[in-house]
């Protein structure tokens, strides 16, 4: 593997992980003051779950920033547009997928940090998995200076998080029989299915026809590529079942409800 260390890398790889931590304490700082003046069942909840309420703020705001950028640079900008560099698709990367990857890093590691402190209350280890996959990936992508469209598409899959977010806060508000509850089960599989689970067809089809280049990736990283993402995409698929299941059951609640 070549290393990927010049001078700007030297500055902004660190600069953009301690944003990315400096990100998830103040939005969650900002998440429990907001949430204490606007919400009035915000201060009745347990230690616990004001905990969990102001993390998956922070995860929110990171999704929602993640999903942007990613979306930008793999759909609307020239760096991965075919024949748009003399450099192949593989190779390509810029200042900007840089920087995201280190504030993707910076939030994984506080999220990891706040889940092993609290372990299992903020998830079980599905979200240690999922966390660890997607760190290695990244630093690999960052160290190398390869596969960074295949790391945004991948991250652009977080664009589903704020939607279970919501789903979180209105069950724990006593919401499940209100139609925005209904409403956000609709959204988030309709999400789930076109970032999560069709967004990998996409995915392995551009991997398809982009081949002899993947093959050139030095052996670990060729390897990965391969692994990770099949990972995170049977991962997706089971999340995608038990959210299909959930969805039945909340419609049929509501329709015994008429």
């Amino acid at each position: 593997m070549d290393g990927n260390f010049g001078k700007t890398e030297q500055i902004l790889w660190p600069a953009s992980i301690l944003t990315g931590i400096f990100m998830c304490k103040l939005v969650y700082e900002i998440t429990s003051q907001v949430s204490s003046q606007l919400f009035k069942g915000y201060n009745g909840l347990i230690k616990v779950q004001r905990i969990e309420w102001n993390n998956r703020g922070f995860s929110t705001f990171h999704a929602l920033l993640v999903a942007a950028v990613s979306f930008y640079l793999v759909f609307l900008s020239d760096i991965f547009q075919k024949n748009a560099e003399n450099q192949i698709i593989i190779d390509r990367k810029s200042w900007l997928s840089d920087g995201i990857f280190g504030v993707s890093i910076g939030y994984f590691l506080s999220d990891l940090a706040m889940i092993f402190y609290f372990f299992p209350k903020l998830g079980g280890m599905e979200y240690v998995v999922h966390h660890a996959l997607s760190m290695y990936s990244i630093i690999l992508a960052l160290l190398s200076g390869k596969a960074h469209v295949y790391i945004l598409m991948v991250l652009f899959t977080e664009a589903t998080t704020p939607i279970v977010n919501l789903r979180w806060y209105l069950d724990l508000a006593g919401k499940k029989s209100s139609n925005l509850y209904v409403y956000n089960g609709l959204a988030l599989f309709v999400g789930w299915l076109v970032a999560r689970i069709l967004l990998f067809v996409y995915f392995y089809n551009h991997m398809y026809l982009h081949f002899d280049q993947v093959k050139s990736i030095f052996p670990l990283g060729f390897y990965s590529i391969l692994t990770v993402p099949s990972t995170l995409a049977l991962m997706n698929i089971f999340w995608f079942w038990k959210i299909f299941n959930g969805l039945l059951k909340t419609l049929s609640r509501k329709n015994h409800t008429k």
